[in-house]
This record gives C-alpha cells, structure tokens and sequence, in this order.
C-alpha cells in the first residue's frame, strides 16, 4: 500500500508541532542561549519544512496526475507487486524473519537464530540449497565475529552457552 507524499507530510508537520509543544517547558540554562530545548527544536523545525515539502509535493503530483492515471492521483493505493506471489511472499517472509529474530534470539542464541534468518532471505531469493547454508553458515559467523569480537556487542548465546568460545 501506498501512501500520497501529502499524507506522510501532514504526519511529520503534525509531529513537529507535538514536539515543538513538549520542549516549552524546558528549563533554561541560566548564562546560556542555548538549553536541553534546542536540539529537538532544531530537529522539530527540520521535521516541518521537510513535512511542508511533501504536502505541497503530493498535492501538486496528485493534481497532475488525476487526469491521466487514477490510480497514482489517489491518496492511498495499491503498487502492483501486492499482485505477485512471489513479491508476496518475500515481504511475508522479510516480516516473519524479523518477528522471529526478535522472538527467538534470546532463547536460541545470536548463531542458530542468525543461520536460520538468512537461510530464509535465501530461500526467497531461491538460491540453491548447496550455495545458501554454507554461505548463510559463513556470513553467520562473519557477522557474529564482527558484532562480538571486534565491537564488543554482547550477542546472546542462547543454545550455545556451555560452547562460548
């Protein structure tokens, strides 16, 4: 589903303004010009002139489009990959993917909850069987290296706790 830009702007006008409300009651730093406000002002304001170009851009795209494709001059609509099974079931997927990870990797571990996450990416892109678990082995432990070792993130080890290495 898509969404008219003059949609997405009104939101982000509309977040500007809840947000330039909020920060009012910041306390002021006394000697300074600047407080605990400014930031999130300055963001605010960046929010709202980025909100009122997509209002106006939406607008303008959508009055020049009525006349020649109604589907484009709508304010929502539908893109044609929501026709396409395959493009379905892929986005299914990048979803199911994600919800599991969050599901599941405290209680599998960062290492068998990452294999199967990119074995399934693999499995909607159809690469075969005798590329996609060695590669999604490999990038598994490249990426699990990379977080743990070199970063210092802590991965949950889940399944693997007595393995630490």
């Amino acid at each position: 589903m898509k969404f008219n830009d003059a949609l997405w702007g009104g939101l982000f006008v509309m977040f500007s303004i809840v947000v330039l409300v909020y920060i009012q009651p910041f306390p002021k730093i006394p000697g300074q010009n600047v407080g605990p406000a400014m930031f999130p002002g300055l963001i605010a304001v960046g929010f709202g002139i980025c909100g009122l170009i997509l209002v106006a851009r939406g607008i303008r795209a959508r009055r020049s489009t009525l006349a020649t494709d109604h589907a484009h001059g709508a304010w929502v609509w539908m893109p044609p990959w929501l026709k396409s099974g395959r493009h379905l079931t892929a986005f299914l997927v990048l979803v199911a993917v994600n919800v599991f990870y969050v599901l599941a990797v405290d209680r599998l571990g960062f290492i068998p909850t990452g294999f199967l996450y990119l074995l399934a990416f693999m499995w909607v892109l159809r690469v075969r069987w005798v590329v996609a678990v060695p590669s999604a082995l490999l990038m598994t432990f490249l990426i699990h290296y990379a977080f743990y070792k070199l970063l210092k993130v802590p991965l949950p080890w889940g399944l693997l706790t007595n393995y630490t290495w």
